[in-house]
Protein backbone atom coordinates (compact mmCIF):
# COMPACT_ATOMS: atom_id res chain seq x y z
CA UNK A 1 0.00 0.00 0.00
CA UNK A 2 1.88 3.59 -0.94
CA UNK A 3 2.02 6.14 1.89
CA UNK A 4 0.67 8.98 -0.19
CA UNK A 5 1.71 12.81 1.51
CA UNK A 6 -0.71 15.40 0.19
CA UNK A 7 0.15 18.88 0.78
CA UNK A 8 -2.78 21.19 -0.64
CA UNK A 9 -4.52 24.29 1.00
CA UNK A 10 -8.12 24.31 -0.08
CA UNK A 11 -9.81 22.03 2.64
CA UNK A 12 -12.07 20.52 0.24
CA UNK A 13 -9.49 19.68 -2.15
CA UNK A 14 -7.44 18.14 0.22
CA UNK A 15 -9.85 16.27 1.82
CA UNK A 16 -11.27 15.07 -1.46
CA UNK A 17 -7.74 13.69 -2.58
CA UNK A 18 -7.59 12.05 0.88
CA UNK A 19 -10.66 10.10 0.64
CA UNK A 20 -10.24 9.12 -3.14
CA UNK A 21 -6.65 7.78 -2.43
CA UNK A 22 -7.72 6.06 0.76
CA UNK A 23 -10.66 4.44 -1.41
CA UNK A 24 -8.15 3.38 -4.11
CA UNK A 25 -6.37 1.59 -0.85
CA UNK A 26 -3.39 4.52 -0.41
CA UNK A 27 -2.25 5.65 3.55
CA UNK A 28 -2.33 9.03 2.98
CA UNK A 29 -1.56 12.15 4.85
CA UNK A 30 -2.73 14.95 3.79
CA UNK A 31 -1.23 18.81 5.63
CA UNK A 32 -2.09 22.48 4.83
CA UNK A 33 0.80 24.36 4.22
CA UNK A 34 4.73 23.32 2.36
CA UNK A 35 6.21 23.88 5.87
CA UNK A 36 4.01 21.18 7.12
CA UNK A 37 4.66 19.31 4.32
CA UNK A 38 8.49 18.85 4.91
CA UNK A 39 7.70 18.45 8.97
CA UNK A 40 6.30 15.19 7.85
CA UNK A 41 8.32 14.18 5.40
CA UNK A 42 10.85 12.46 7.36
CA UNK A 43 8.56 11.17 9.94
CA UNK A 44 6.19 9.82 7.22
CA UNK A 45 8.37 8.64 4.98
CA UNK A 46 5.95 8.76 2.18
CA UNK A 47 6.33 6.76 -0.73
CA UNK A 48 5.03 9.49 -3.03
CA UNK A 49 4.25 13.22 -2.65
CA UNK A 50 1.26 14.96 -4.37
CA UNK A 51 2.07 18.84 -4.43
CA UNK A 52 -0.18 22.00 -5.00
CA UNK A 53 1.75 24.79 -6.44
CA UNK A 54 -0.14 27.47 -4.63
CA UNK A 55 0.28 27.40 -1.45
CA UNK A 56 0.04 30.08 1.87
CA UNK A 57 3.77 30.62 2.63
CA UNK A 58 6.14 28.88 0.93
CA UNK A 59 5.14 27.90 -2.67
CA UNK A 60 4.94 24.48 -3.81
CA UNK A 61 7.85 25.67 -6.33
CA UNK A 62 10.14 26.13 -3.12
CA UNK A 63 8.50 22.80 -1.42
CA UNK A 64 9.33 20.63 -4.75
CA UNK A 65 13.10 22.24 -4.77
CA UNK A 66 13.69 21.41 -0.90
CA UNK A 67 12.59 18.17 -1.07
CA UNK A 68 14.39 17.61 -4.09
CA UNK A 69 17.28 18.61 -2.46
CA UNK A 70 17.81 16.03 0.14
CA UNK A 71 15.44 13.59 -0.92
CA UNK A 72 14.34 11.27 -4.04
CA UNK A 73 10.77 10.38 -3.33
CA UNK A 74 8.83 11.13 -6.40
CA UNK A 75 7.12 13.85 -6.69
CA UNK A 76 3.21 14.81 -8.44
CA UNK A 77 2.37 18.70 -8.70
CA UNK A 78 -1.45 18.74 -8.99
CA UNK A 79 -2.57 22.32 -9.80
CA UNK A 80 -4.98 24.55 -11.25
CA UNK A 81 -2.03 26.13 -13.19
CA UNK A 82 -1.73 24.49 -16.72
CA UNK A 83 0.08 26.63 -18.88
CA UNK A 84 3.31 25.15 -20.71
CA UNK A 85 5.44 27.68 -18.84
CA UNK A 86 4.41 26.37 -15.57
CA UNK A 87 4.59 22.85 -16.59
CA UNK A 88 8.20 23.31 -17.54
CA UNK A 89 9.00 24.77 -14.77
CA UNK A 90 7.23 21.92 -12.32
CA UNK A 91 8.85 19.68 -13.60
CA UNK A 92 12.60 21.51 -14.03
CA UNK A 93 11.96 22.02 -10.28
CA UNK A 94 11.94 18.18 -9.65
CA UNK A 95 8.49 17.02 -9.85
CA UNK A 96 8.28 14.37 -11.73
CA UNK A 97 4.46 14.35 -12.65
CA UNK A 98 2.22 17.13 -13.54
CA UNK A 99 -1.56 17.20 -13.61
CA UNK A 100 -3.78 20.22 -14.01
CA UNK A 101 -6.59 20.28 -11.55
CA UNK A 102 -9.76 19.02 -11.63
CA UNK A 103 -8.38 15.52 -11.41
CA UNK A 104 -10.40 12.23 -10.29
CA UNK A 105 -9.13 10.27 -7.57
CA UNK A 106 -8.10 7.27 -10.21
CA UNK A 107 -6.33 9.17 -12.34
CA UNK A 108 -4.37 9.90 -9.72
CA UNK A 109 -3.88 6.46 -8.07
CA UNK A 110 -2.61 5.25 -11.81
CA UNK A 111 0.03 8.16 -12.30
CA UNK A 112 0.93 7.48 -8.58
CA UNK A 113 1.28 3.98 -9.36
CA UNK A 114 3.16 5.10 -12.60
CA UNK A 115 5.67 6.92 -11.27
CA UNK A 116 6.13 4.28 -8.29
CA UNK A 117 7.09 1.49 -11.04
CA UNK A 118 9.43 3.75 -13.17
CA UNK A 119 11.30 4.69 -9.73
CA UNK A 120 11.92 0.91 -9.28
CA UNK A 121 12.55 0.07 -13.34
CA UNK A 122 15.30 2.41 -13.17
CA UNK A 123 16.98 0.94 -10.79
CA UNK A 124 20.21 -0.90 -11.63
CA UNK A 125 19.91 -4.65 -12.47
CA UNK A 126 20.01 -6.18 -9.25
CA UNK A 127 19.35 -3.98 -6.86
CA UNK A 128 16.34 -3.52 -4.48
CA UNK A 129 13.94 -0.15 -4.33
CA UNK A 130 15.39 2.60 -2.06
CA UNK A 131 12.52 1.64 0.60
CA UNK A 132 10.64 -1.25 1.75
CA UNK A 133 7.23 -1.17 3.52
CA UNK A 134 6.29 -4.35 5.75
CA UNK A 135 3.29 -3.18 7.97
CA UNK A 136 4.01 -0.05 10.16
CA UNK A 137 8.15 -1.17 9.66
CA UNK A 138 9.99 1.15 7.15
CA UNK A 139 13.19 0.65 5.97
CA UNK A 140 15.14 3.01 3.91
CA UNK A 141 17.91 2.22 2.25
CA UNK A 142 19.26 5.75 1.05
CA UNK A 143 19.02 6.91 4.87
CA UNK A 144 20.31 3.91 6.18
CA UNK A 145 17.32 4.24 8.85
CA UNK A 146 14.42 1.79 9.83
CA UNK A 147 11.49 2.93 11.46
CA UNK A 148 8.47 1.60 13.24
CA UNK A 149 5.01 4.27 13.43
CA UNK A 150 7.58 6.75 12.68
CA UNK A 151 10.01 6.12 15.59
CA UNK A 152 13.47 5.25 14.41
CA UNK A 153 14.47 1.65 15.40
CA UNK A 154 17.83 0.47 16.85
CA UNK A 155 19.26 -2.43 15.07
CA UNK A 156 21.58 -3.04 18.06
CA UNK A 157 21.41 -2.89 21.54
CA UNK A 158 23.22 0.26 22.97
CA UNK A 159 26.71 -0.71 24.54
CA UNK A 160 26.16 -4.08 23.62
CA UNK A 161 30.04 -4.93 23.74
CA UNK A 162 29.97 -6.25 20.21
CA UNK A 163 31.58 -3.34 18.18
Amino acid sequence: MPRVLIVEDDHDVRRAVRLGLRHQGHEVLAVETGEEGLEQLRPFRPDVVVLDLMLPGMSGLDVCRRIRDRDQVPIIVVTARGDDIDVIVGLEAGADDYVVKPVQARVLDARIRAVLRRQDASLPDGTRPRTETHGELVVDRAGLVVTHRGEPVALAPPNCGCC
